[in-house]
């Protein structure tokens, strides 16, 4: 057993520990292995990951190993007998198992031998605790005469017991003598040996017993002390505590800690200031660093469990938290401006507030959170907004000043600073924290409900649309990359990656988007470099591309919702365009044309320019995909602009030079070539939004592009072997839209789209899929249309209206061959036609493997494509479709000596009924009667009765109104 884990370990002792509670105060003999068996039974229904442990691992191999062959014998006998019927029942074959196992020879001498086994192990460990508590008492006694004599020695040494180390049972009396020793009065090597005890007893022990409350008066006390091994040990204590006691015992240590650090920051004692900076290497900061990080860390885990638990004690550490973090000195304090509180300590351990978007992810916690800002704490806030002002300050002097040193984020890299901050990094680090926590704080409408804040240095209150203003503005104002000391991934960090974050998590939350987001002013905001590019006003901003960039990604997201669509168009009051105030869709459109144009001096010469252009040309696709947006942007002729660049990038694409040897030309050849394809694809693709409604599909049709763009499509329908469900939803509309114009229909005719739809259908319908395994024989469909087959269907109902029928069929004879293969696959619509619908010859049947499936998904194709008159005028006037149908149900009908009998009534018969009666009267549920798909029960399953000539029966006729009633 030399290859059990430590968990292993701690699963023999907590087996012991149970064993050892079970005898009163002296262990005679062994343990019975019933009793050993009841503590098994009890770890694994309360312990998770019982069945991972190496012990239970090899008990269990240890069973297989010798009972195993039993219970499979006993299990052949079992099935054998069951299936004659002797034994019934999955529990009655396991009771049975069980007790023939348990009589057999082999489980007896398998219990007897662990039975031994089992003895020999726990009076070694019993003998061997007998032994450590013994050498515990006596160091005990020594220390007391030591103490008796005045004569202090430093024995705390660890036990070399590896069971002594992760394991001591406490009693009371040791309890209370182990405060006493804790107490700060005495001796230093009195409280050290205490410590040393302290972290190898129980945390539940410790918590549970009466001395507690003493005992962590004590500890609080102890870790102000100037040696720092008693803060390492209590440390120790705490983090051996958080990891394995439940909440309610936590919470008293969490709070005791965070008390002991607000006291800290609170004393003379402490006088560290943001101007001097930071030295992590220096021990006593280095001290304070892992004390703010443990709390960290239980911040992070607490939310997990504190549902668990009465509200009270949640709110007990929320509030011991807030309250330490809100720790300032008095306003009239010299150094008040300066302090390096807490909150900044707290914010180099979690930069990104991690602890507060756990805190305020479930509602349980987040109400008390929000009910203790709004009540005690708000200067929290406050001072997280004046941290994002002052920061927004200093970009926007230093930007204005063409100065590209950034105090608060640059790092001054050199040896002797690795591993400190300056006072400008230590601010930076604060502002991310506070970015971060309003970040979150908006998201929700409790959060929203703290605004508007006021600030001491502000007249005017700071509202939700200021602060998101101030967000949007920090975009182009901030440092692109900041290089801050916190980790080799700076960009992480920046304020405009941050910003980004936060305003997409908006975007996606409709009620935050609506409160924060859809507003002139925040719209303005973002827009304020596009209109300084247009108006040709001198900028300011840092890393222009990937500024504009971003705000195009945001536009985007929010033109993609339907209010956010409405402000962009109307304005937030549904204001009227005007030269002077325009709404957003004027500047962005106006903004896209000139970048199409490359009339923008700033951006020329741009790597990558392309990017630019086809992210603000997205944001347009957002707007021209529906009516109302394509309504506002026809004046401006963007797909004109699109289709312009377009075929010039198409005749740049013809005249890419050949690689020639040599790898650096074929790399730079290859890579051009790749982003000159790369951007040919995009213009393509937003020309082909434009066919997302009718008139949009008119003005691609004037741009020539048509065929370029149904091919385009068609190629990415095919490289993409999975598209997400808004693409496959986008491209049913594009090709139902392009179905409707002639030249649509030919364009998808020639792009090869309908040859792959109808290949995919003939596969579905005959042939099944060749790289699917056959196991077994396919079930037999139950409905009309198997699901398999149904969005092949509804493609082709998409497809197929009037225009695109004229198109395809019209002046085309039927094939009619005298035999057709069965490897011969349909390739247009025509074949469909004639394999599936006017099924007139034995030829055609004896060519289907699943004649009747395959002939009704026929039957309904061309019921709905009659309903469209046109149509169905054009399949009678050149295939003769009632004479068909009408001929089929003369021939199904039975056979007798007087000649033809009744008709046979199937799934065929009743499908060409249904069609014969909708095609040949027209009207609607008050002018004809349809009948009914469906079998009844009873001796009359089909009461419709079924014709093969002219005229239609009567019953089918609705009966005309009255003058009275038709008047009424």
């Amino acid at each position: 057993m030399s290859h059990f884990t430590s968990e292993d370990e701690a699963l023999l002792q907590s087996m012991l520990r149970q064993l050892l509670q079970s005898v009163k105060e002296k262990i005679t003999g062994a343990p019975s292995v019933e009793c050993a068996e009841e503590i098994l039974l009890h770890l694994e229904e309360t312990d998770e990951n019982f069945h991972n442990y190496e012990f239970v691992k090899y008990l269990r191999q240890y069973i297989n190993n010798t009972v195993g062959s039993v219970i499979e014998e006993e299990t052949e006998k079992c099935t054998s007998a069951q299936n004659q019927g002797e034994v019934s029942g999955y529990d009655t074959l396991v009771q049975h198992v069980t007790k023939k196992t348990r009589e057999s020879k082999e489980y007896r001498e398998m219990m007897h031998a662990l039975k031994n086994v089992m003895m020999v192990v726990v009076e070694s460990l019993i003998n061997k605790f007998e032994e450590d508590w013994m050498r515990n008492k006596e160091l005990d006694s020594k220390t007391k005469k030591e103490r008796q004599s005045g004569c202090y020695t430093d024995n705390c040494s660890d036990s070399d017991s590896s069971f002594n180390q992760s394991y001591t049972f406490m009693s009371q009396e040791q309890l209370q003598l182990l405060v006493e020793r804790l107490n700060p009065i005495q001796p230093k090597e009195v409280r050290q040996e205490a410590l040393q005890t302290l972290c190898f007893a129980p945390p539940s022990d410790i918590l549970n017993s009466e001395s507690w409350p003493i005992l962590r008066k004590h500890l609080t006390m102890s870790l102000s002390d100037p040696d720092a091994t008693f803060s390492e040990k209590i440390l120790k204590f705490y983090a051996k505590t958080f990891s394995s006691s439940p909440f309610n015992m936590t919470r008293e240590v969490y709070t005791s800690l965070a008390r002991h650090l607000e006291l800290y920051f609170l004393s003379g004692e402490y006088s560290l200031r943001i101007s001097a900076g930071l030295d992590v290497s220096n021990t006593d900061i280095n001290r304070l660093l892992k004390k703010v990080h443990l709390l960290n860390e239980y911040q992070k885990e607490a939310p997990s469990s504190w549902i668990r638990h009465p509200e009270k004690y949640m709110e007990e550490v929320v509030e011991s938290t807030l309250s330490l973090l809100s720790v300032k000195k008095e306003p009239n304090h010299p150094a008040s401006p300066d302090f390096l509180s807490p909150v900044y300590f707290l914010a180099l351990l979690d930069i990104k507030a991690v602890w507060f978007k756990k805190w305020m992810h479930a509602y349980y916690s987040r109400t008390v959170v929000l009910r203790l800002l709004e009540k005690k704490y708000k200067s929290l806030i406050n001072a997280a907004v004046q941290q994002c002002l002052d920061y927004f300050e200093f970009c926007k002097a230093a930007v204005n000043k063409n100065s590209g040193v950034n105090d608060f984020s640059q790092q001054h890299c050199s040896d002797k600073q690795n591993f400190s901050y300056t006072g400008s990094q230590l601010q930076y680090v604060y502002f991310v924290h506070s970015l971060c926590l309003l970040g979150r704080l908006l998201i929700y409408k409790q959060g929203r409900n703290l605004f508007p804040v006021q600030l001491k240095n502000k007249k005017d209150s700071v509202s939700v649309t200021d602060l998101l203003v101030l967000f949007t503005q920090l975009i182009y104002y901030s440092p692109s990359y900041p290089k801050t000391a916190l980790a080799a991934h700076a960009e992480n960090y920046s304020p405009a990656s941050l910003v980004m974050e936060i305003l997409q998590v908006f975007c996606d939350q409709t009620g935050c988007a609506a409160e924060c987001l859809y507003t002139d002013a925040v719209i303005d905001a973002l827009l304020h470099p596009v209109q300084s590019l247009l108006s040709g006003t001198e900028v300011y901003i840092n890393c222009l591309e990937t500024t504009l960039i971003d705000v195009a990604d945001i536009l985007a997201r929010i033109a993609a919702v339907q209010d956010g669509l409405s402000l962009l168009l109307y304005g937030e009051k549904e204001k009227t365009a005007k030269e002077d105030s325009p709404t957003a869709v004027h500047v962005i459109v106006q903004f896209t044309k000139k970048l199409l144009h490359e009339d923008v001096s700033l951006l020329s010469g741009s790597e990558i320019l392309p990017v630019v252009k086809g992210a603000f040309i997205f944001v347009c696709r957002q707007m021209y995909r529906t009516c109302e947006g394509l309504q506002m942007l026809m004046p401006y002729g963007l797909h004109e602009s699109i289709g312009e660049a377009w075929k010039k990038m198409s005749l740049v694409s013809e005249r890419v030079p050949t690689p020639v040897t040599g790898a650096d030309s074929i790399s730079s050849v290859s890579l051009e070539s790749k982003n000159i394809l790369l951007w040919e694809e995009t213009l393509l693709d937003a020309l082909l939004s434009f066919s997302a409604t009718p008139k949009g599909l008119l003005l691609l049709h004037s741009t020539g592009a048509m065929n370029d763009c149904v091919n385009f499509m068609f190629s990415s329908l095919s490289k993409k072997l999975q598209t997400n469900e808004y693409e496959e939803f986008g491209n049913r509309v594009i090709v139902t839209q392009m179905a409707t114009t002639p030249t649509g229909a030919v364009a998808l005719q020639s792009s090869g789209f309908i040859k792959a739809l109808v290949t995919e259908l003939w596969a579905l319908l005959e042939c099944g899929k060749d790289d699917v395994r056959i196991t077994q024989a396919k079930s037999t469909p139950v409905d009309p249309i198997d699901q398999s087959c149904q969005k092949s269907f509804l493609s082709l109902i998409n497809l197929l209206t009037y225009p695109a029928v004229f198109e395809l069929v019209s002046k085309q004879d039927m094939p009619n061959k005298p035999m057709y293969s069965l490897r011969e696959i349909p390739t247009d619509i025509i074949d469909i036609i004639d394999r599936l619908i006017i099924l007139n010859s034995e030829a055609k049947i004896h060519s289907l493997f699943s004649y009747e499936q395959s002939h009704i998904f026929g039957l309904r194709l061309l019921n709905v494509l009659c309903c469209e008159l046109n149509t169905l005028l054009l399949l009678e006037t050149q295939y003769k479709v009632s004479e068909v149908l009408l001929t089929a149900q003369e021939e199904n009908v039975t056979e007798t000596s007087e000649g033809p009998g009744d008709f046979i009534i199937d799934g065929l018969s009743v499908e060409r009924n249904h069609v014969l009666v909708r095609i040949n009267l027209i009207g609607g549920p008050q002018e004809r009667i349809l009948p009914l798909r469906v079998l009844d029960k009873g001796s009359d399953p089909y009461p419709w009765p079924m014709f093969s000539s002219f005229p239609l029966p009567k019953c089918y006729l609705a009966e005309i109104p009255r003058k009275a009633e038709f008047r009424q």
